[in-house]
């Protein structure tokens, strides 16, 4: 029987849907340890899987990847070792876009900083804490793909906001049917907006893509959504910027080193919002990206062409 190991949490529609096939170790198992020795596929989300695991997991055939991005996953080492690689694209897609289309109002609005008021008890003097409308601002989106789509549409229905996009990958013809303005360089695009919003994969090129210049060319009162990958802003320069009072506000669900640790500096900043790279935490997501990893490694496993492979 195959032994399938699912390294991190799944939704139990996924664990039962695995359970069907074959042997199957969970997170929670304390021998979930033993799939560098004993497993044929491994279902994750968010656990690296380096050169060095993989070289020592002979007998391991298949990975395969909740959500789309794929930086935790040695990807060069996988092609050379012939273990199959399979993501989940698109699946997660409306709950990524909806945690930041809500991550950009509640930046703007003061929602966070209104309830640690709140309930701290602590007096609210109303004109020390205003905050921003978005009625036909200017929006911009780093990344057309699905999530940038959906964000953009979310914006543009919404609030009728003007939208800059930037997506040098993106084909020509992308989006016809919104109403945007799209340019080639994304020094472009820094500068001119109100609200800028991240949906890039983190690669070699997209690391630290927001640094210290592009933050400095962001007007002083912008605001800055990041819930793709959280090395795609360098973090220092973020905080330097923030401490100059520049910036209104900052949301961030992902971070350069997760999950978020006490002592990042950014936590010192009430106009920075975050959550634990919880975007695409749904009940929904979670149940249809489960059962579609668990049944991509079924079908991979039994030989059976299925979609999504990336090695």
């Amino acid at each position: 029987m195959h032994q399938i190991f699912i390294l991190d949490a799944f939704h139990p529609a996924g664990v039962s849907l695995a359970h069907t096939y074959a042997s199957v170790t969970n997170w929670s198992d304390p021998n979930v340890h033993n799939w560098i020795s004993e497993a044929d596929a491994v279902m994750v989300r968010m656990t690296p899987i380096t050169r060095e695991l993989m070289t020592k997991a002979k007998k391991l055939k298949i990975i395969c990847k909740q959500g789309v991005g794929l930086d935790t996953i040695d990807l060069d080492a996988a092609k050379e070792l012939g273990i199959q690689v399979y993501r989940t694209p698109g699946v997660n897609s409306e709950a990524v876009a909806e945690m930041a289309f809500s991550l950009g109002l509640a930046v703007c609005r003061r929602i966070a900083r209104f309830d640690r008021l709140l309930r701290a008890g602590i007096p609210i003097v109303r004109p020390d804490h205003l905050g921003v409308e978005m009625w036909g601002k200017t929006v911009g989106i780093i990344g057309m793909g699905n999530i940038g789509t959906r964000v953009a549409q979310k914006w543009r229905g919404a609030f009728n906001a003007n939208l800059i996009a930037y997506d040098p990958f993106a084909p020509k013809d992308a989006w016809p049917l919104i109403d945007h303005v799209r340019v080639e360089y994304i020094n472009d695009i820094i500068s001119r907006v109100d609200l800028l919003t991240l949906h890039l994969p983190l690669t070699p090129e997209s690391h630290h893509l927001i640094s210290l210049e592009e933050l400095q060319m962001m007007k002083k009162d912008a605001v800055l959504i990041n819930v793709s990958r959280g090395g795609i802003i360098d973090e220092s320069a973020l905080c330097q910027v923030l401490t100059q009072g520049h910036l209104f506000g900052v949301g961030l669900d992902v971070f350069e080193i997760e999950p978020l640790r006490s002592d990042n500096p950014l936590l010192a900043f009430e106009n920075v919002i975050f959550t634990p790279h919880a975007a695409a935490g749904t009940m929904q997501t979670q149940e249809r990206s489960a059962i579609q990893v668990a049944q991509k490694v079924i079908d991979a496993l039994d030989g059976r062409e299925t979609s999504d492979r990336v090695v």
